[in-house]
């Protein structure tokens, strides 16, 4: 499936750095799309509604006339819990933001405030039902988020997750999930997908707006580092074990999970660090324009030799 046209020709690398919540943010997102490479981030970074506004300036006017850069965008969280995402959603209608990533709801009304202005809005999901719903609301495109995904992840392996969206989806498809380099890009477009979506590896860049020890955490942990579990937030996530112990907490003896709060979540992430199975191929803290060109380069040359 061709990207949509507002995408073509305008991205160096089929791939997205994935809206990451409370570690994305202006730097971050206008480096990675000055590489050439969509930058995201959540609407929640940002503790008010100005303050939102105040980024999408400020990042429009970084990104304004630099050549060869890539649009960027942002995550709303469509759900009740989240107080402000009519607010939000003026803001980014205001502004035209190009790409929106929804999540925890497919919303109709959302999507067409965003196609209003001639925006893209991709939504994630972790299977096909959710994916269905997705496309009835209208979605641009579909994020498949399979397992090993750091944040929310779902549970199915990412042949399985990408077979059973294709059997109910023709259209833009992403899959996130334990992709840390350009080859697995690639990859992921070899088996189904139209891009890729990374977020633990742009963890580990300068610009993440995260504890170094949390960067550090990442580069010295791998896959069996990470539990995925609904008791620190209440919803199923992928996790730094050592961070859980950091926090006082013993991996194998958590609390029950509650009910989802977005208050109580951003309080949780803030001392529970999230990260997906990758980590294991995560060996260096980069600049993030230095990351973006390294995925390009590999992208490329493993494209060669499967040509060759």
């Amino acid at each position: 499936m061709p990207l949509p046209a507002s995408l073509q020709g305008r991205l160096k690398i089929p791939a997205i750095a994935s809206p990451m919540f409370l570690a994305s943010g202006p730097d971050l997102v206008v480096e990675t799309c000055k590489g050439g490479m969509i930058g995201t981030f959540p609407a929640l970074n940002q503790r008010t509604t100005e303050g939102y506004g105040a980024w999408l300036e400020e990042i429009a006017s970084r990104l304004d006339g630099v050549e060869g850069a890539a649009p960027f965008g942002i995550n709303l969280i469509v759900h009740r819990s989240n107080s402000r995402v009519e607010a939000d959603l003026a803001k980014t209608v205001e502004h035209k933001v190009p790409l929106v990533i929804t999540s925890l709801g497919a919303v109709k009304d959302v999507v067409d405030a965003v196609h209003s202005y001639g925006g893209l809005v991709f939504h994630d999901v972790i299977n096909a039902r959710h994916a269905e719903k997705a496309a009835a609301a209208g979605v641009d495109g579909i994020i498949a988020v399979a397992c090993g995904a750091g944040g929310h992840a779902g549970t199915l392996n990412p042949f399985a997750l990408i077979s059973e969206i294709r059997s109910v989806w023709s259209g833009t498809l992403v899959l996130a999930g334990a992709i840390n380099t350009g080859a697995q890009v690639l990859a992921a477009r070899a088996m189904g997908a139209d891009m890729a979506y990374l977020g633990t590896r742009f963890l580990a860049t300068q610009e993440a707006m995260i504890e170094p020890d949390f960067k550090n955490m990442i580069v010295e942990s791998d896959a069996s580092d990470i539990l995925y579990t609904p008791a620190i937030s209440g919803v199923n996530a992928n996790f730094l074990k050592p961070s859980i112990i950091r926090a006082g907490l013993d991996p194998d003896n958590l609390p029950a999970a509650g009910k989802m709060n977005l208050d109580h979540e951003a309080r949780a992430w803030k001392n529970v660090w999230s990260a997906g199975q990758g980590t294991g191929g995560i060996h260096d803290i980069l600049p993030t324009g230095e990351l973006v060109a390294r995925l390009i380069r590999e992208y490329e040359e493993a494209r060669r030799m499967i040509a060759g």
